[in-house]
């Protein structure tokens, strides 16, 4: 029995960035084996073990074999002949495929420690091609890795194109296409995952709503970038600047996706794109499986990020109602999320990248007037019922006309 460290840690520690995971290969063993060590078995699709003390995952070394369609359509083979060689061959990247014995020594059959020089991401063997999955894979992998110079090699990029012709992205599950794309949303350069995507031809499978903006022209006086699938990956770039949060970042990628309906003889304008963008960005995350934090900011987003735009502009009555509809009283983080969002789109454009946001500033004050109203002494004198609400609407109108002296 050998044991080799194995996959992410190998990379990162080559990189010299911090080691989150340990993932261990075992050759030459057997699950009785495994089981007499005290390890506790938990792959259903073939041998994974948790390590008795440190719960880290040990696998038997496997091969696989293609036998189906989509990321489960293979049968897998583990046993006490199936080498580190071979084990490492099934993997899908480069840098991806190595090994370190326990004396430290590397193990690198496939050139991953070169390919890491070069800051390239290179498949291991044609066998990606069989995997619709390693497309979003691939494309995380330079999400995250782009800052640090990393890009798809051409050849990979290539067996993606085919992959994805085959129509095999079709046969992904919603659940495993939002968990990639949910991981790549908190990666250093999220929009690099959209891109690469575009680039291969699966942005139209995973996301269509998205890939439909591309081509689609915006006022070039807002929007000096004027294509609005690039401003939206613009506007994902600034939210990953401004914030970690991905579901942040999710509402600043989907906010415009409404303009992809307008009829062509209406560009550049997009009359009422945010009700129709609601709507799609609906039907996504009900065909996506996302979670419903996600789903409701994107969905205010989309819905309000033009009037907040236009907040400077607004009356105390008007500044009042886009609070209530964000429910701002209610909800003060997902507010502060709204805005992020918001900031994100409104430096998403050509030029624009470093320009302030008072708009957020003026309604995050005007949030803190309407909310240090006390209702409490009008209820003890007698107030009942709707006339409650009435009064404490009344009442946040005055303080923010007070407070930002504005006239209605």
């Amino acid at each position: 029995m050998q044991i080799y460290l194995v996959g992410g840690a190998v990379r990162d520690k080559l990189l010299d960035i911090p080691v989150k995971d340990r993932d261990w290969v075992v050759v030459g063993a057997t699950v009785p084996e495994m089981l007499a060590l005290g390890y506790q078995q938990v792959g259903k699709d073939f041998p994974v073990f948790l390590h008795p003390q440190s719960k880290e995952e040990y696998a038997l070394a496997r091969t696989e074999r293609k036998t189906g369609s989509g990321y489960t359509g293979f049968s897998v083979h583990a046993a006490p002949d199936v080498s580190l060689e071979e084990d490492l061959l099934r993997r899908d990247l480069t840098i991806n495929a190595m090994a370190e014995d326990s004396a430290g020594n590397l193990i690198d059959p496939y050139q991953g420690r070169r390919d890491i020089h070069e800051r390239i991401l290179r498949h291991v063997s044609p066998a990606f091609g069989e995997d619709p999955l390693r497309v979003l894979r691939v494309a995380r992998f330079a999400a995250r890795f782009a800052h640090l110079g990393f890009s798809v090699a051409p050849e990979t990029l290539e067996l993606m194109r085919g992959l994805v012709a085959t129509g095999e992205m079709g046969h992904l599950v919603s659940e495993r296409v939002w968990q990639e794309m949910q991981r790549a949303l908190a990666e250093k350069s999220p929009a690099v995952f959209f891109q690469t995507l575009r680039d291969c031809g699966a942005l139209a499978d995973i996301l269509p709503e998205l890939n439909n903006l591309f081509g689609v022209p915006q006022p070039a006086t807002y929007h000096p970038e004027i294509d609005t699938g690039i401003h939206c990956l613009m506007a994902l770039e600034q939210a990953a600047a401004l914030s970690l949060d991905p579901a942040v970042r999710f509402a600043a990628l989907t906010h415009d996706v409404g303009k992809a309906l307008t009829p062509r003889e209406k560009w550049p304008t997009h009359t009422r794109h945010e009700v129709l963008g609601a709507a799609l960005i609906e039907a996504l995350c009900e065909r996506l499986r996302v979670p419903v934090n996600f789903r409701e900011l994107a969905k205010l987003v989309c819905l309000h990020h033009t009037a907040c735009h236009r907040a400077e502009r607004h009356d105390a009555g008007e500044l009042l109602t886009i609070l209530e509809q964000l429910d701002a009283f209610r909800r003060p983080e997902r507010f502060e999320q709204v805005l992020l969002a918001c900031e994100a789109d409104a430096r998403g454009r050509t030029g624009l990248e470093e320009r302030t946001y008072p708009q957020a500033a003026l309604l995050q004050k005007a949030l803190k007037l309407a909310a240090a109203v006390d209702i409490q002494a009008s209820i003890k004198s007698g107030l009942r019922g709707a006339d409650i609400g009435a009064e404490l609407g009344r009442q946040r109108l005055l303080s923010i006309q007070q407070g930002l002296a504005l006239n209605d």
